[in-house]
């Protein structure tokens, strides 16, 4: 990866490009959560952003970067869902068309949207086929540009604008919570809290079946690991970026994990006393809040809800079986 580590001015002229274009999304807190933690918790709702997901920020800043010709000859990403869902609608507004990788096995609601924004899907088995591989040959046969999910500077870029709205709205915090899954938002993330509340201890947070991120934070080295099994569809990834990785170990406190049951019961916890849907993946941060895996009595906190996307049957099975 020849790409240059983006700092937090690229962060600043991201937010200028999703001006009037990506929602300023809610800032809400609960305090009935306040009263068990003894503490203040600030949840950034990305769930209510445009595609129901953060990505939407780095997907648009992505897209609106490229040169003419860039825009001319297309796009190509892969993705189980949200980033696949920011790049058909950017690339929709934009005018620029799409084709997006994505496993048979991603979710219908959110294959669906995709294919609802125009965009096209080509689709690959996540057990036996490298989707890196699938998206760099259509690279080579259609002369198409690659976005991907998260290791691509403009994407970065973009997520970060989420915490740097959230900070500009809450004021300097102790901690932040921020899930991960390739690293794209954790990293955008560090550059704004790094920028405006450098004290804040900011922690990545992942299934516990797919801990690569802490094992990568952990050692010093970036570990790969084969597709891990988790309720937490969005970040099933093997490893983190060339790109991302740097920015993690440079400026994260740790990476922590929760289990898919831990995830279920912050799932029933936002559907019962905040009413708002949240995905499982979305739920990682919290859910490391709300069993304090760190210690978070008398601090102000911030959480990243990333998103929103959740097949409607399988949320009703998660809400049955919390």
């Amino acid at each position: 990866m020849t790409a240059t580590l983006p700092i937090y001015d690229d962060v600043v002229d991201a937010g200028r490009t999703l001006e009037g274009v990506a929602h300023r999304t809610p800032v809400l807190t609960s305090r009935t959560l306040d009263a068990r933690l003894d503490a203040r918790v600030f949840f950034k709702c990305e769930n209510f952003q445009r595609v129901g997901a953060f990505k939407f920020r780095g997907g648009y800043n992505a897209v609106a970067k490229l040169s003419a010709a860039q825009r001319e000859a297309g796009v190509v990403t892969f993705s189980s869902g949200n980033h696949a869902q920011a790049i058909a609608l950017a690339s929709q507004l934009l005018g620029v068309a799409a084709t997006i990788v994505m496993p048979r096995d991603a979710p219908a609601a959110k294959k669906a949207a995709t294919l609802g924004y125009g965009a096209r899907v080509v689709e690959y088995d996540r057990r036996s086929q490298d989707r890196e591989q699938v998206a760099r040959s259509l690279v080579e046969e259609q002369g198409l540009t690659l976005i991907p999910p998260y290791d691509h500077p403009d994407v970065i870029a973009g997520q970060g604008t989420a915490v740097k709205e959230l900070l500009e709205e809450t004021g300097p915090l102790d901690a932040l919570f921020i899930p991960l899954g390739g690293g794209g938002l954790l990293s955008g993330s560090l550059l704004a809290a790094h920028a405006l509340s450098p004290d804040c201890a900011v922690y990545g947070v992942e299934p516990q079946a797919g801990n690569d991120g802490q094992q990568s934070f952990r050692t010093g080295r970036i570990v790969r690991i084969a597709t891990p099994d988790s309720i937490a569809d969005g970040a099933l990834t093997q490893g983190l970026g060339e790109l991302t990785f740097p920015l993690i170990r440079q400026y994260a406190r740790d990476v922590l994990t929760v289990s898919d049951g831990q995830l279920v019961q912050a799932l029933q916890f936002f559907a019962e006393r905040m009413k708002m849907v949240v995905e499982p993946t979305g739920c990682l941060g919290a859910a490391a809040v709300f069993n304090e895996i760190v210690p978070v009595r008398g601090k102000r906190i911030g959480v990243l809800l990333s998103g929103g996307n959740v097949d409607l049957s399988a949320y009703a099975g998660f809400l049955q079986s919390a």
